[in-house]
């Protein structure tokens, strides 16, 4: 996060150059600590929390919840309608995590149910992140959100650090720790936090949830690649489940076809 942060004061000096930003109300700004604490504050320690308790196939799984999440939270506190097509990809996707995660608690053991919960918790603060993110950005703007918003997250994450750590135990790591720290700033932290943001402002925090399943269905593949992690058919059979949720729940509805006009009389 302190690598990744100059970048972010760049992009915010680009954008004060270009002129002052507007003026937001109390209850703007409270959304913004919010967004900024929830986002790459609540969401990244709960993840990496769970990480120590499940794999990560089956933590990318239930992070394939969120556009569920988002959905939710649209329907209780946004006032956005919930189609029957929505409620069954609901449905279907929750299925398909009960199936993987009933097989990992027999193959990994009972520690899974507490580190789901934490990866559960990552998925809503993530979720609630992205739709505080579609109110505030059409008045900040993409950048100027970014900037303020990574900010938060950053003080919050180094200050947790100095209650839980001593500050030179931060600096006393190899060269190839801040090489690869360095690397997560840029293409995991800048890249992403950036892209992601410019995606909610044109096409709005939903469909931007549900197309960054992408990264999870890698993941799945990468964790028993790369980390030995096992994968039965059972979890084959749940990650298809929740795909297919998914692409019910990202599949534009049908379009009634044009009517014929009546026929000429005479």
């Amino acid at each position: 996060m302190l690598f990744a942060l100059p970048l972010f004061a760049l992009l915010g000096l680009r954008q004060r150059l270009r002129g002052p930003g507007p003026q937001l109300s109390w209850r703007e700004r409270w959304a913004l600590l919010g967004m900024g604490l929830l986002g790459y504050y609540l969401s990244s320690l709960l993840d990496f929390w769970g990480l120590e308790y499940v794999p990560v196939s089956l933590e990318r799984l239930i992070l394939f919840l969120n556009p569920t999440f988002v959905l939710l939270i649209g329907l209780l506190f946004l006032g956005q309608r919930v189609s029957r097509r929505q409620w069954a990809a609901v449905a279907v996707s929750y299925t398909g995590i009960a199936l993987v995660l009933v097989e990992n608690l027999r193959v990994e053991g009972s520690h899974v149910l507490f580190g789901s919960a934490l990866v559960l918790g990552a998925a809503i603060s993530y979720a609630l992140y992205l739709a505080i993110s579609g109110q505030l950005i059409q008045r900040l703007g993409t950048a100027r959100l970014v900037v303020a918003a990574m900010s938060i997250s950053t003080a919050a994450v180094f200050t947790h650090y100095l209650l839980a750590r001593e500050l030179e135990t931060l600096l006393s790591w190899p060269a190839e720790a801040y090489l690869w720290a360095l690397a997560n700033a840029f293409f995991c932290t800048f890249l992403p936090v950036t892209f992601t943001l410019a995606a909610v402002r044109r096409v709005g925090p939903g469909t931007t949830a549900q197309m960054s399943v992408i990264g999870p269905v890698s993941l799945v593949f990468l964790g028993a690649w790369l980390l030995d992690e096992a994968i039965t058919p059972l979890q084959l059979a749940g990650t298809a489940v929740v795909l297919g949720a998914v692409w019910l729940l990202t599949r534009p509805a049908p379009q009634p076809g044009p009517i014929d006009a009546p026929p000429k009389l005479g």
